[in-house]
């Protein structure tokens, strides 16, 4: 430390800017939250779910088909 000019700590500037209401970045911000750790596996399992309810309806369809198609070569014989 220096005797003849001693060290002296200046003083805390005081940053203020104004925060603005933004719509879109408010709107990205929102998007972000959404993307949580666990979005992610919730939108996976609601594919899944999807999915499997799409091939249940298809399976129930061939099935109906399958059985029509059997009705008639019976009946039409």
């Amino acid at each position: 430390m220096s005797v003849l000019f001693p060290k002296v700590n200046k003083p805390r500037e005081w940053d203020y800017r104004p925060i603005y209401y933004d719509k879109e970045k408010e709107a990205r911000k929102e998007k972000l939250a959404r993307l949580h750790h666990g979005s992610f596996r919730e939108q996976h399992e609601q594919y899944l779910s999807t999915q499997r309810a799409r091939q249940k309806s298809k399976l129930i369809f061939w099935v109906a088909l399958l059985g029509l198609g059997l009705l008639f070569y019976f009946f039409l014989r």
